[in-house]
């Protein structure tokens, strides 16, 4: 898929699901179609030095949670469940 041309909102959302935890690269590359070697690379030409730093320390200090494999078989979501549900882009009221 390198090569491929995406819309800043799919760049944006790469890129979230990317520093989210608890979204493994496996759900990056199920909705967008790039592994985990592609996302490194996205995240490296788009984000500052430092901020690709932080995050690959991040992913290679134990996260586990960003790869399916690794991740405890208690964990079925992809999302926290503190986090509000979005509609439309503006964030829903309780």
């Amino acid at each position: 898929m390198t090569g491929e041309i995406l819309t800043e909102r799919q760049l944006d959302r790469i890129i979230e699901m990317a520093w989210e935890d608890r979204t493994p690269f496996e759900a990056i590359k199920f909705q967008f179609g790039f592994p985990e070697k592609e996302v490194i690379k996205i995240m490296r030409s788009n984000l500052k030095q430092s901020s690709f730093k932080l995050w690959r320390k991040r992913i290679n200090s134990g996260v586990s949670t960003k790869h399916l494999k690794k991740r405890s078989s208690e964990i079925s979501r992809f999302k926290c469940s503190r986090q509000q549900a979005i509609s439309g882009n503006k964030i829903s009221k309780r």
